[in-house]
């Protein structure tokens, strides 16, 4: 299963899911939904923006439990 690590990126930077919300200006729902990865998929330009905001790769924003 692939993993969004947003929730331990925005600890890592001290900011907050509302910040973040800021930045990618989505609905709120479909943010809660990634964020919380209950979303089926997630676009390019999520991805991208978050990369830049965060400073990392897409490698860095995503972590894969194969035992799920």
């Amino acid at each position: 299963m692939v993993k969004l690590r947003a929730l331990e990126l925005l600890e890592q930077h001290g900011k907050t899911k509302y910040w973040l919300w800021k930045q990618l200006g989505m609905s709120y729902q479909g943010f809660s939904n990634m964020i919380n990865n209950k979303s089926r998929s997630i676009t390019y330009e999520n991805i991208d923006a978050m990369c830049v905001i965060f400073s990392i790769t897409p490698n860095e924003l995503f972590e894969c439990d194969f035992e799920k």
